[in-house]
């Protein structure tokens, strides 16, 4: 197990979750990053060919933050997609490689037709 947060903190507009470890990292995670890469097995599937990407998340919020056990927390997004655990490992790799994730997403979104826009507007 990797560091443990030592804060995690919703911004007032409920867009970035800030997190930072007892190491010294420290992200800012975009709401939309976080609700498309989901750990949910609705996003995810059950293996790496079932992935799924999900349009129209731009402006999605973070309605709730709570947590599971010692090890993770669960988010509520107002789309009301509630189902990923986030472990404290996956958070970090988020914050380490968002980027990347996100250059993903778009990509797959460009290559599907698909929009970042809820009402499906370029």
């Amino acid at each position: 197990m990797s560091a443990w947060p030592t804060e995690i903190r919703l911004s007032k507009d409920r867009r970035t979750l800030h997190v930072s470890f007892e190491d010294g990292a420290s992200y800012a995670l975009a709401a939309e990053l976080l609700r498309v890469e989901s750990p949910s097995a609705e996003v995810q599937g059950h293996s790496p060919t079932q992935k799924q990407t999900v349009p129209g998340k731009r402006e999605v919020e973070i309605l709730r933050v709570e947590p599971v056990g010692h090890y993770a927390v669960k988010l509520g997004f107002d789309d009301m997609h509630d189902t990923g655990i986030f472990a404290w490992d996956y958070l970090r790799e988020l914050g380490e490689h968002g980027g990347e994730k996100m250059q993903a997403y778009l990509d797959a979104l460009a290559e599907k037709g698909l929009s970042r826009e809820r009402s499906g507007q370029r």
